[in-house]
């Protein structure tokens, strides 16, 4: 399927929003919600707040993740009669850790073009202000709320030489942050948050010196994490066989695993639990 953007009629334009400062909306992006006829938003009073401060006046429909199978028909239908339609969300970039994929999806299979404006989103500032290496990265987004879930998570992550970025709400920073540092060991870190609000802030420092100072911090937050830095490559193996290799050099499995843990840059606990669970 190819998509000539501007040669179609009707379209759904994603549109990105303020992350805090409102003057951070593009031109581009006023003027599309000016032209749009109808706008899905995340939130309808939020979403009224900001265009009432922009002095736009449009039709507004609700669209979140506990309704955005729901309003499919009618999203289509609209887009039939020749409507073209804006979808934004409370803050930053549709789709981007938010609403919005399975209606775009939906559109994209009938037929109609999206069209995705660039603009504000928490993760790029981020990368850009944490003084660690920025490129190659992963763009992670929220990790899972349960702590097993989230563990499992981090472990699929650990050996990633990737700069690794998270987001993450004040009600669960301090839990994952310790979690981080449990499966992936003391890395550099920069936690960011409130970007481009008044409270900005960025600390920057080893998880283990971070995790203490979080209690008193309110808002939203990035974490932007190092990838494993670790010369050698043990990739290709899997933590049975990898401790296995070093009982066969005559090593006890206590030192197997301690060392096993030290070389993947993770905690003993991880490595004894997965190698016992699978012994």
């Amino acid at each position: 399927m190819i998509q000539k953007s501007y040669e179609n009629d009707v379209a759904l334009y994603l549109i990105p929003t303020p992350i805090g400062n409102l003057d951070d909306i593009t031109i581009r992006s006023l003027n599309t919600l000016k032209s749009v006829d109808i706008i899905l938003c995340e939130d309808t009073r939020d979403s009224g707040l900001l265009l009432s401060h922009f002095h736009i006046k449009k039709k507004l429909i609700s669209c979140h993740e506990y309704n955005e199978r729901k309003i499919i028909d009618l999203v289509i239908r609209l887009l039939k009669e020749g409507n073209n339609i804006g979808l934004i969300t409370d803050q930053g970039t549709p789709i981007i850790s938010d609403p919005g994929f399975i209606i775009t999806r939906e559109v994209i299979q009938a037929g109609y073009a999206v069209i995705s404006l660039p603009g504000a989103t928490a993760f790029v500032p981020a990368l850009t202000v944490s003084g660690i290496e920025p490129s190659p990265f992963l763009f992670y987004g929220f990790l899972n709320a349960k702590k097993t879930k989230q563990i499992s998570e981090l472990q699929s992550l650990v050996s990633l030489k990737y700069t690794i970025i998270f987001y993450e709400s004040v009600h669960r920073i301090k839990d994952t942050l310790i979690n981080i540092l449990e499966v992936f060991g003391d890395r550099k870190i920069a936690v960011c948050r409130e970007l481009s609000k008044i409270h900005e802030e960025i600390i920057r420092d080893n998880i283990s010196n971070v995790i203490s100072l979080v209690d008193s911090l309110k808002g939203e937050f990035v974490l932007v994490v190092e990838g494993n830095t670790i010369e050698n490559d043990f990739s290709n193996l899997d933590v049975l066989e990898h401790v296995k290799l070093y009982l066969d050099d005559g090593l006890s499995e206590k030192d197997a695993i301690k060392l096993v843990a030290k070389e993947r840059h993770v905690a003993k606990s991880i490595i004894y639990n997965e190698y016992h669970n699978r012994k």
